[in-house]
């Protein structure tokens, strides 16, 4: 089956996201940013101000060019704050807009007034209005925008931060989800002058290079659909052969669009992208309750995608069974009328688009003979034909264990890192690219079984599970003891 369409969403957010995931010649993007924005209240007061700061466009060299400043953006919240001296709690901003991952990481909201915690959301450069050229630009000015120069930049907003707060002696502690858990991860361990301790959440930090098979992303999504039901998976599975014939049909088109009810202009044979979209990010946010974070959904979305699928109330043909389950990723709030295919904005794109041309060679997208997807095998020739094409330049894939390790990671941060949370959920498809066992005493693996992309940053819910409820008081626990310590000291 042949699907040309670039989906919109990773996700590495949520997920990605996130990198430049192929499979069936679907390109995935992990950004969230295409997410609405929604304004949350949070204890009667606003949930944050947002403010900028005057950022160094090139941390790393000592060109005039490099000395040019951009406008970063960062959220503040001191609603909570005991002022001088006080902890700090930093988020460190993902691939889209900053309010999207403030508003998603309720985590730290929940805590702060127990922590008496300043909180901080730094937005990436390139994302957002963090924009340094004003707009996303080209591949010359985009490369000012790597890893390397993100952390370089929270560490600089967060110094200056605490000196103009006069409390330099503030303790930080920094969260992440997804592509922003990595980053936490990893200015742990580049900067822990600057920071006392992370929670990674959901952190593919062992993605890259041979540390994971390229088939296990789409592995676990199959057994998410799998373990729900085997009707449905088999459903899923063969229905890519039938809409593949479809489309090779007189008329094929048209009754795809009207089975689908597509939207006047909308691209029939972008269709089984649009639902492979919706099967991977719906597992990807598989969580025990409904949620909006890049689309309305119900509590276990997977769950509720396969009863559609058994259970339909359209027909009982396959392409009923699929628009049933479309209805649920795409339609959970009822008010859509017809679907145009275009689940959300391109902000964010380019700028991943970019990343993942150069370092972020996050390493998934075959497709197994297993597998609820047509088989394919991972061909990174493909990534590199495209980035060649695309940017003129070519992925440096061994660059990120380069720079950050992951090779032989147990023997080597058993004695160098410390203090960092890797917590994953194994529903998620990321997991596999995660740190799933504890490494030392202080670099502490919380894994959950039953666990979705980053859940456990959400806000607490009272329908969240046991199982949920003791994460979080277990990352509690842990942060406590990094404060005490550091305090004693």
């Amino acid at each position: 089956m042949e699907i040309s369409m670039a989906i919109n969403l990773l996700l590495f957010l949520c997920l990605i996201p996130f990198s430049f995931f192929v499979c069936n010649g679907v390109v995935i993007v992990p950004s969230y940013a295409a997410a609405a924005h929604r304004t949350l209240e949070h204890r009667g007061g606003a949930l944050y101000e947002t403010r900028y700061f005057m950022q160094t466009l090139d941390h790393f060299n000592y060109k005039p060019d490099g000395y040019m400043q951009f406008r970063q953006k960062y959220l503040v919240n001191d609603s909570f704050w005991e002022g001088r001296g006080a902890p700090i709690f930093v988020y460190a901003g993902n691939e889209g807009s900053i309010e999207l991952f403030a508003d998603n990481t309720g985590f730290m909201f929940d805590v702060a007034p127990s922590f008496k915690a300043l909180l901080v959301f730094i937005e990436h450069r390139y994302y957002g209005e963090s924009l340094p050229f004003g707009d996303v630009g080209n591949s010359s000015t985009l490369g000012y925008l790597s890893t390397t120069q993100a952390l370089a930049d929270f560490a600089t907003l967060i110094t200056d931060l605490k000196k103009n707060l006069s409390s330099e002696h503030s303790p930080v502690v920094a969260f992440g989800g997804s592509y922003g858990g990595m980053l936490a991860a990893w200015f742990r361990l580049k900067y822990p002058h600057v920071v006392i301790g992370s929670v990674a959440s959901s952190a593919p930090i062992l993605q890259f290079d041979d540390l994971v098979s390229p088939y296990t992303f789409i592995d676990i999504v199959t057994n998410d659909f799998k373990s729900e039901s085997e009707s449905c998976f088999k459903t899923i599975k063969n229905s890519w052969k039938e809409m593949d014939d479809t489309l090779r049909q007189p008329g094929g088109p048209q009754k795809l669009a009207k089975a689908f009810k597509l939207c006047r202009g909308a691209i029939p044979e972008y269709v089984p992208g649009w639902i492979n979209s919706a099967f991977i990010y719906g597992a990807m946010t598989d969580y025990p309750t409904a949620s909006n974070f890049l689309t309305p959904l119900p509590a276990f979305p997977v769950k509720q995608m396969c009863k559609a699928i058994d259970n339909p109330t359209a027909g009982n043909d396959t392409l009923s069974r699929l628009y049933a389950a479309m209805n649920i990723y795409y339609n959970y709030t009822g008010t859509e009328s017809c679907f145009d295919l275009d689940s959300g904005s391109r902000i964010g794109f380019d700028s991943w688009d970019f990343q993942s041309c150069t370092e972020m060679i996050l390493i998934e997208g075959g497709c197994r003979n297993e597998s609820m997807f047509p088989a394919e095998t991972y061909d990174y020739q493909k990534q590199l034909a495209y980035c060649k094409e695309a940017y003129k330049i070519s992925p440096r894939p061994h660059w990120i264990t380069t720079e950050f390790g992951g090779h032989d990671i147990k023997r080597v941060l058993k004695r160098f890192g410390s203090n960092i949370i890797f917590f994953n959920g194994l529903r998620d498809p990321w997991s596999g690219g995660g740190v799933l066992k504890s490494i030392n005493p202080s670099l502490i693996a919380i894994v959950a079984p039953q666990g979705a992309h980053h859940v456990d940053l959400r806000f607490a819910t009272e329908q969240d599970p046991v199982w949920l409820r003791n994460v979080r008081r277990k990352e509690i626990q842990i942060i406590s003891k990094w404060l005490k310590q550091y305090y004693e000291d």
